[in-house]
């Protein structure tokens, strides 16, 4: 039996849909037929099949304006993915209260005023709608040099489960813990081709993930398939880390 994915007709925003893994969302719902709009801080050529907006989603009120805009054009909403995010490395103690707020309003307060916006569209359509939220490794270990990045990121899977209970039935949420990932800006984080290949190695799958995959799963718990998943924390880190005292036992 194949399995294929349709959503002909269905509306899909992707928050951050310019570049990296949500380039590669907005790609994949656009295969499986939807009609997809994506936003960014800055100006973007849009994607092919796509139309593209410009949105900080740190602003509140401009959040609440793209999503009434997508509606209103659109004439529905199915589906938001909550993908814009990410933090410079800064320690904490050296990061000042200002930066730390940047990177909450980025990585939660952001979220929920999208999702807030859907969810005001998705309650009163046929159909409902299904929300996804790009979290993090980061969210499920510390996270040291990005350390209000991954409370914010595990903040976001605790209230993906408090709002899928909120809302529903007619709203599914759901989120996507995402390890290390290959994308344009793989060189800028982690150094060249040595530095990257020492850290595929600690991969138990071993290698980065791909955007594409990330992205499968995203249009997965956007679609059908799934119309039974909501409040899940969903794994997508290639097995996940190994703990450093294995190491460390190994070399001993």
């Amino acid at each position: 039996m194949s399995v294929t994915i349709d959503l002909t007709d269905r509306v899909v925003l992707v928050t951050g849909g310019s570049k990296g893994i949500g380039r590669a969302i907005a790609e994949a719902y656009v295969a499986a037929g939807a009609r997809v709009v994506t936003c960014a801080r800055s100006e973007a050529e849009a994607l092919p099949g796509t139309r593209h907006v410009t949105c900080d989603v740190r602003d509140p009120d401009a959040v609440v304006a793209m999503v009434e805009d997508v509606a209103g054009t659109e004439g529905r909403l199915d589906v938001a993915v909550n993908n814009a995010g990410g933090a410079p490395y800064a320690l904490a103690a050296d990061a000042s209260p200002r930066f730390h707020a940047k990177v909450l309003d980025l990585n939660f307060s952001g979220p929920l005023v999208v999702a807030q916006a859907a969810n005001r569209v998705m309650q009163g359509q046929d159909g409902g709608g299904a929300i996804v939220n790009i979290s993090s490794i980061s969210a499920l270990r510390p996270s040291p040099g990005t350390a209000v990045y991954g409370a914010a990121k595990a903040g976001l899977d605790s209230l993906t489960t408090s709002l899928a209970m909120e809302w529903a039935p007619r709203v599914r949420l759901n989120s996507i813990n995402v390890g290390l990932c290959r994308t344009e800006l793989t060189g800028d984080h982690y150094g060249g081709d040595a530095q990257v290949a020492a850290i595929e190695a600690t991969i138990p799958l071993g290698r980065m993930a791909r955007p594409d995959e990330v992205a499968s799963v995203a249009l997965f718990l956007g679609s059908d398939l799934a119309s039974y998943v909501s409040g899940a924390s969903v794994a997508c880190h290639g097995g996940g880390e190994p703990p450093v005292f294995l190491s460390a036992v190994q070399h001993a």
